[in-house]
């Protein structure tokens, strides 16, 4: 199962895959998360890739997914090829990396795309603005639909983002994730002066001393 983890600047994905990670270990299942290659090169380099670099860097996230696949039962990808072509295409036009990066999503079992409805923080490398990061999140649902993949939008804070992602998973892999029942409800306390004639407890608690 492959879960890739899209979205615009500052929408919480990193975050998101920690947590998706950790609580499906925590249901026995071995889980491997593939880190966003594209902001380690430009962190690394101090600039953005150049056009000639951009497919090596796409090829790169997706080949740590395949690898990753081998040894894991579930992997979760923070972003994909499809990212690295989305801000190439901000910058360079590069059929090849279109073409690359859409045929690669198809693949996955799973695509969340994160909402923007978290805060816009600046971290100085990438986010320019509020702006632009509506605008990818415009351009990303543009390449999901012309790349024929089936998305899924996550929106909440914290837990309530968490738990709506994992719902995703549920649809769409049963054997990974089911969501926990609620609590059942237990009587409590003692109701000698229960006067509710519809008083379950108190009905059978009755019967029960008729037959003693």
């Amino acid at each position: 199962m492959t879960i890739a983890v899209l979205g615009a600047e500052s929408t919480g994905k990193t975050q998101l895959c920690e947590q998706l990670a950790e609580r499906l270990r925590a249901r026995g299942h071995r889980v491997a998360m593939v880190p966003e290659l594209l902001r380690a090169w430009c962190e690394r380099a101090g600039r953005t890739p150049r056009p000639e670099e951009q497919l090596p860097i796409a090829r790169e996230q997706e080949a740590a997914v395949d690898a990753a696949a081998q040894e894991a039962d579930i992997v979760v990808a923070d972003t994909s090829a499809l990212m690295v072509a989305l801000y190439s295409g901000m910058l360079f036009k590069d059929g090849e990396l279109v073409r690359f990066a859409a045929q690669r999503q198809r693949r996955y079992g799973l695509t969340l795309l994160t909402g923007l409805d978290l805060p816009w923080v600046p971290d100085g490398l990438h986010r320019a603005g509020p702006e632009v990061r509506a605008d990818v999140d415009r351009q990303l649902r543009e390449q999901l639909g012309r790349a024929g993949v089936d998305w899924r939008m996550v929106y909440g804070r914290g837990e309530a983002r968490t738990r709506h992602a994992l719902e995703s998973v549920a649809d769409a892999a049963p054997w990974a994730w089911s969501p926990e029942p609620p609590p059942v409800a237990r009587w409590q306390g003692a109701c000698e002066a229960c006067a509710d004639p519809e008083c379950e407890h108190r009905l059978f608690t009755g019967l029960i001393r008729a037959t003693q």
